[in-house]
């Protein structure tokens, strides 16, 4: 399917071949429609400020249902899937990074861990659905990146309580969101293999706009993914009920591996959002600007590098699709999770840079939006795992765990033993 000079949506409808269902195509119809209505003129006009996503857009996102796409229907959300997820955050962030991220902080995955729903977790995967109740996470610490078993955040029992000491780093929303879920240990490591136990999950409630008590914080200087902040916290001696635990003691290593196909997933959405937007603009751009008497878009190396563009985001979309179905189907692809990941980022900050190439030096400007898709484009590479994480664990599918790796570890339990 081609575009028309006069249709910047992009060179191809998106419909995966057997995929996209009459509901699924009006899911990101609409999703496509609200963004370029509600998200993209906000963009526009904060994202030069580094200014906060308003709580009016949060609340039309809330109307639409958006915080509660894969929460069931018996608990106020829509009930839907992986693709459905994806769909929508394709196109919110093809407006805004920043606003298609937000939008899995209301999706209350850890509440229904476990098969039965207490009636408290009803409550709040309810008001979840209603973006009432987000989430931070607080996993990353200042010495602790991609190897979350070495985290050192403390959490220690005392009577009804635990007690919670320790440092984190890029915790988003930290300030903003209804409860931060802080990764503490709570036990030693057994074993060099088994680094990930003893590492337990702890939900903190707070209000909106505040910090946890005996918890300082500042923001993260950033250079993009603005719209909200993302903290370095110090929980100074933090304490929560007993019952704030979630799931198991020890073995909250597990929680971070639920659901993580879906979160590569999701970033995987955002990417090709971000690239979509980025070609969309060049479409526009290059039909506009003339240079030698003719618009820029008549030159075949500007031809090419917006074909190949397409190209390169058509590729990933469907391998999205692909890993989607997979986890909707319930089987297991965490190599795949881990391709399209690694892919569509990679992709992303390939395509917003030839972006920025295409505008010339307008594109080095705060005067259009390819600056901002190149800036978040960027990030995608690093969160949610780096690419040499996800390639490493497509490597380690393939080929088996290295020794060097085996080396390493042994090596990382060593220094934590010390």
């Amino acid at each position: 399917m081609t575009t028309s000079s006069n249709d910047a949506t992009g060179a191809f409808s998106g419909d995966g071949k057997g995929y996209m269902t009459d509901e699924r195509k009006l899911i990101r119809d609409s999703a496509r429609e609200f963004t370029m209505k509600e998200v993209l003129p906000v963009a526009n006009r904060l994202d030069p400020q580094q200014g906060m996503i308003p709580m009016e857009l949060r609340q039309k996102m809330a109307d639409m249902g958006y915080f509660g796409i894969r929460i069931p229907e018996e608990y106020g959300g829509l009930g839907l899937g992986a693709f459905e997820y994806c769909l929508v955050a394709e196109q919110l962030a093809r407006g805004w990074m920043s606003v298609a991220s937000i939008m899995a902080r209301g999706q209350a995955g850890w509440l229904r861990l476990g098969g039965s729903v207490s009636p408290k977790n009803a409550d709040r995967m309810r008001r979840a659905a209603r973006g009432e109740f987000l989430q931070a996470a607080a996993l990353s610490e200042p010495g602790t990146g991609s190897d979350l078993a070495s985290i050192s955040c403390r959490a220690v029992r005392v009577g009804d309580e635990w007690v919670i000491t320790g440092a984190k780093y890029w915790c988003t929303f930290a300030d903003g969101a209804d409860y931060i879920t802080v990764f503490a240990r709570t036990s030693p490591s057994p074993s060099a293999d088994k680094r990930h136990l003893g590492i337990s999950a702890f939900m903190i409630e707070k209000p909106r706009g505040t910090l946890p008590q005996n918890c300082e914080g500042n923001p993260i200087p950033k250079i993009g993914y603005f719209g909200w902040n993302t903290y370095e916290l110090s929980f100074q001696g933090t304490r929560v009920p007993a019952d704030s635990l979630i799931g198991e003691e020890g073995k909250a290593f597990y929680l971070m591996a639920y659901g993580l196909e879906t979160a590569r997933a999701h970033t995987a959405a955002r990417s090709i959002g971000l690239a979509q937007g980025a070609l969309e603009d060049s479409i526009a751009y290059a039909q506009e600007r003339k240079q030698f008497g003719m618009p820029i878009s008549e030159f075949q190396v500007i031809r090419f590098k917006i074909a190949t563009m397409a190209t390169k985001i058509e590729a990933a979309r469907q391998l999205l699709y692909y890993v989607c179905n997979e986890i909707d189907q319930k089987r297991r692809c965490d190599s795949e999770a881990s391709m399209v990941k690694y892919f569509a980022s990679e992709m992303a900050e390939e395509v917003t840079s030839e972006a920025i190439q295409i505008h010339g030096g307008a594109g080095y400007t705060k005067l259009h939006a390819v600056e901002r898709y190149w800036r978040d484009a960027r990030l995608t590479k690093i969160f949610e795992g780096t690419s040499e994480i996800q390639q490493r664990i497509i490597s380690d599918n393939l080929l088996g765990r290295s020794v060097t790796d085996r080396r390493m570890i042994e090596q990382a339990f060593a220094e934590h033993l010390a």
